[in-house]
């Protein structure tokens, strides 16, 4: 099984590497799915910034596909990055961080 972690590039390197933690903490935290990825296949892709974010979100909600989200509170409690382990064809387009 495949965990996605979508990370904005808009961010500095350092606060992407970070977001992307964050995320992954915020997946493993979440009770639903503690089960599904056992530390198996990790991909770290990209967005240009929080508006493509946004619209992946909408995408994911729209066709029911899980997702956990991060907002950093230093960032005005935007969202930074989002984790999921459903594979599907947004995430295929994304390019590697």
């Amino acid at each position: 099984m495949k965990l996605y972690v979508i990370v904005r590039k808009d961010l500095t390197p350092s606060q992407r590497a970070v977001q992307a933690g964050h995320a992954l903490a915020a997946y493993l935290l979440h009770g639903s799915f503690l089960r599904r990825w056992q530390n198996e296949t990790l991909i770290y892709l990209g967005v240009k910034g929080l508006k493509q974010l946004e619209n992946l979100k909408r995408k994911f909600k729209y066709n029911g596909i899980e997702y956990i989200e991060f907002r950093e509170p230093d960032l005005n409690n935007e969202t930074t990055a989002i984790a999921t382990d459903v594979d599907n064809p947004f995430v295929e387009r994304l390019n590697l961080l």
